[in-house]
C-alpha cells in the first residue's frame, strides 16, 4: 500500500512537469519561415542569429529589350549592392551597404517584434524593417547649387512585415511600408505609402520558387505613374549560403528607388535578370 501511495505521488508530481515541457516545446517559434533575410529585393521576417554575420551580393543586369545585341542585358549597364548585416541578438539586426547606381550608401535595421509559434498561439511573425540612405552624387544632381542642402541627399524607408509559414512547403508575407525623400524630382511626392506581397514555395529539397509584387499606393502629380514591381525566381539554400536567380522589372535594389522611380513594364517585356548571394558566418 505504501509503495502504491509513493507511485501515485510520483505520477502526480511528474505529470505537470511533463505537460509543462510539452507545452514549452510546442510554443517554440517556427523554424525558417524564410531561409534568407532577403526575398529577391525585399526583406523577410528572418535575420541573422545573435553574433551572426551575413554578406550580401545583389546584382541586376540590364533590361533584355536589346535582345542578343547585349546578350539580353548581360553586357548592358548593370547595378550591384554589397552589404553586411550583423545580429545584435536573435531578434535585432543592423547592417550597411553600398549600391553602384546613384552612389547610394545605406544603413539598415530590423527587429523581430513577434514570432509565429509551433502551437499556433501566435499565428504570424511580425518584423519591423527600416533604412536610411545617403545619395553620394555630386551637388548638381540635386538641383540648383544655390538651393542645395546636405539633407537633400537622404531618403528613408520603413516597413512592417507580416509573415506566416503555412507548412514546410509554403510561406507568405505582406508588408505595408512608407517612403520618404527629402528631395524629389518635380511631380513626385516626398511622402509615399507602399504595399508588398511575396512568398516562397519549396519544390525539391532545399530549392524553392520565390516571387514578389510591390505597389506604390500614393498617387503622384505626374501623367506617367511609377510602375509596380514584379519578380519571380528560383532559390537554392545550404547551411551557410542562399542563392537566388530571378527575372524582375526593376533594378534599383534599394527599396525606395524601386517604389518611386521604376518605369519598366513587365508585361511589355521591360524586365531584367538578376541574382542574389547571401553568405552566413
Amino acid at each position: 500500500m505504501k509503495n502504491l501511495f509513493f507511485l501515485m505521488l510520483l505520477i502526480f508530481v511528474a505529470l505537470p512537469t511533463f505537460a509543462q515541457e510539452q507545452e514549452v516545446t510546442e510554443d517554440l517559434p517556427v523554424d525558417a519561415t524564410f531561409d534568407a533575410s532577403v526575398l529577391i529585393d525585399n526583406q523577410t521576417v528572418n535575420g541573422p542569429y545573435k553574433g551572426g554575420i551575413e554578406f550580401n551580393i545583389l546584382h541586376r543586369f540590364g533590361t533584355v529589350k536589346n535582345g542578343i545585341t547585349d546578350i539580353y542585358g548581360i553586357y548592358a549597364p548593370s547595378n550591384i549592392r554589397l552589404g553586411l548585416n550583423y545580429g545584435i541578438s536573435d531578434k535585432i539586426m543592423v547592417g550597411a551597404g553600398s549600391t553602384k547606381d546613384y552612389k547610394l550608401q545605406d544603413f539598415q535595421w530590423k527587429y523581430a517584434v513577434l514570432q509565429q509559434t509551433q502551437s499556433g498561439k501566435m499565428p504570424v511573425s511580425l518584423s519591423y524593417y527600416g533604412n536610411a540612405v545617403l545619395d553620394a552624387r555630386a551637388k548638381d544632381a540635386f538641383g540648383p547649387e544655390d538651393q542645395y542642402r546636405g539633407i537633400h541627399r537622404f531618403s528613408y524607408f520603413s516597413q512592417l512585415i507580416v509573415a506566416r509559414k503555412f507548412n514546410d512547403k509554403f510561406s507568405f508575407q505582406v508588408a505595408p511600408g512608407f517612403v520618404y525623400y527629402n528631395a524629389v524630382e518635380e511631380g513626385l511626392k516626398n511622402a509615399n505609402f507602399t504595399i508588398h506581397a511575396g512568398g516562397r514555395a519549396k519544390v525539391i529539397g532545399y530549392s524553392s520558387i520565390i516571387f514578389e509584387y510591390d505597389q506604390l499606393l500614393t498617387q503622384q502629380d505626374t501623367e506617367e505613374q511609377p510602375k509596380p514591381n514584379l519578380s519571380i525566381g528560383y532559390e537554392i539554400v545550404t547551411g551557410t549560403h542562399a542563392f537566388q536567380v530571378f527575372a524582375a522589372n526593376y533594378s534599383g535594389i534599394i527599396n525606395q528607388r524601386n517604389y518611386l522611380y521604376n518605369s519598366n513594364d513587365f508585361a511589355s517585356g521591360e524586365f531584367l535578370f538578376g541574382f542574389n548571394i547571401t553568405v552566413r558566418f
